[in-house]
């Protein structure tokens, strides 16, 4: 059953684009730019100059890196060639990774193999001299996971970079759904590596954006970071220039309750966080539409 009252919900995706910003009721920072590219410039431009700063201080920038959005890629690995930056003292936490039924890497050429994908996208672009070091590069397996969670606890970290899901997930911090072991919120807030099954409404939607709906070749679990490690950083910088399915989502982050329900909300309690959306993702049909009698 809901936690969000659905006269409140109505309210919060009423709210014209333009006007989120600067909504007095807004419980967490966030930018609008027009467009994927505008935000794939935007994600590239900060996180270059955090690497820049830090080299400049000669110190590591430790950093929860996401697979996706995809429009960051090319941006990133250009400037970092046209600008001649050394990612040697950059720490890549890889935030998540799609598992097959038994819980196995999936082959690199999968559409959701995010290793295959970051190899390709985010590594292989850019010039050896200039590459982050292979171990400097962590991977989320099941393999890894002792490995991975002692090198996050060994020192800070300075940036989370990511997306939301459907269900405003950070990573694959899904709502939980499982009827016999609801958790609280403090609880979300706390959770840490694991491997799960995957919701059935992340599994549609997955197969919606990239299958044709076909459901049967969205991999169905994963291993994730929890809140824990993601809300740890310094800083959160989520994006998002998908559209219809983080419409919702994302105005419960701005207006909600903090919720297990929407695990984006957890936001809220962050002394640094900022949502970035495109004006696609940022609208919202109910906005569009005054006209509508939904019964409430």
């Amino acid at each position: 059953m809901s936690t969000i009252d659905r006269r409140a919900l109505y309210q919060w995706c009423r709210v014209p684009f333009g006007e989120l910003e600067a909504h007095p009721d807004r419980k967490v920072s966030f930018r609008l730019v027009k467009d994927s590219a505008a935000m794939g410039e935007c994600m590239a431009r900060e996180l270059v100059d955090a690497i820049e700063e830090a080299n400049g201080k000669r110190s590591e920038l430790r950093a929860i890196i996401p697979c996706g959005p995809s429009s960051w890629y090319k941006p990133f690995t250009d400037m970092v060639k046209a600008r001649k930056v050394s990612l040697k003292r950059l720490v890549v936490f890889h935030m998540d990774e799609c598992l097959d039924w038994q819980g196995r890497e999936l082959p690199r050429g999968h559409p959701y193999s995010f290793r295959g994908f970051m190899e390709k996208h985010f590594y292989e672009p850019v010039l050896p001299e200039l590459a982050v070091p292979q171990s400097n590069r962590y991977w989320l397996t099941p393999s890894t996971v002792d490995r991975v969670r002692e090198a996050i606890a060994s020192g800070p970290i300075h940036l989370t970079y990511g997306g939301w899901g459907q269900d405003g997930h950070i990573a694959y911090n899904q709502a939980r759904r499982a009827p016999y072991s609801a958790i609280s919120l403090e609880e979300l807030a706390q959770s840490s590596i694991r491997i799960q099954e995957n919701n059935t409404d992340t599994i549609i939607a997955l197969a919606q954006r990239t299958f044709g709906a076909a459901w049967q070749f969205v991999p169905p679990m994963s291993i994730t970071l929890g809140l824990k490690e993601c809300l740890s950083a310094r800083k959160v910088r989520l994006f998002s220039d998908t559209g219809a399915w983080k419409q919702t989502a994302l105005r419960v982050a701005l207006f909600g309750p903090q919720t297990p329900e929407y695990p984006i909300t957890l936001l809220q309690k962050h002394p640094d966080a900022l949502i970035t959306a495109t004006v696609e993702t940022a609208s919202h049909p109910i906005s569009l539409h005054p006209e509508w009698d939904l019964g409430l």
